[in-house]
């Protein structure tokens, strides 16, 4: 073997090689990313039952329910359509109605959103960027002062699923 096919062959075989380990990594990343999804989205285009999403929005005024335990229950909105959630855990401090919140987890199949991780803030420091960008949009939300109307005006009451 000449000196140039020994160099085209480990240049070859370095490919393959790399090659292999991108695929390894691509497919263990895919297997665990979550999928962020506003409910309007999750109303649109229902996701498997195994598919992890991010569900974010803005938690509903007057729809936080406790049952005695650590299960809570709660819908998240983006003033189109809102999404009904249950949460079984300690809820951060900052999770209150009407601020900003991102659920993961996965869609139930009664269509409630089983969420296992729930993040909170008062601002849009961890809303996600496309629900601020949505109430921007809509006239929702203004830079300084977050939501300057109440989502309850805008809440459609159609169930997740409802619309296909």
């Amino acid at each position: 073997m000449t000196r140039k096919a020994k160099r085209l062959y480990s240049i070859g075989a370095m490919f393959v090689v790399v090659g292999g380990a991108l695929a390894l990594v691509l497919t263990a990343l895919s297997s665990s990313v979550a999928y962020f999804q506003s409910p309007t989205d999750l109303v649109k285009n229902v996701p498997g039952p195994a598919q992890r999403i991010r569900l974010g929005g803005l938690v509903e005024d007057g729809s936080v329910k406790r049952d005695g335990s650590s299960q809570i229950f709660f819908r998240v909105t983006d003033t189109v359509d809102s999404v009904p959630v249950t949460y079984t855990g300690i809820l951060p401090d900052l999770f209150r109605e009407g601020q900003g919140v991102i659920a993961e987890g996965t869609l139930g199949p009664d269509r409630v959103f089983l969420a296992d991780t729930v993040l909170a803030k008062h601002d849009e420091t961890y809303m996600p960027k496309e629900v601020v960008d949505d109430l921007k949009a809509r006239g929702l939300w203004e830079d300084g002062k977050g939501l300057v109307k109440k989502p309850e005006e805008t809440v459609s009451a159609t169930p997740v699923g409802a619309g296909s």
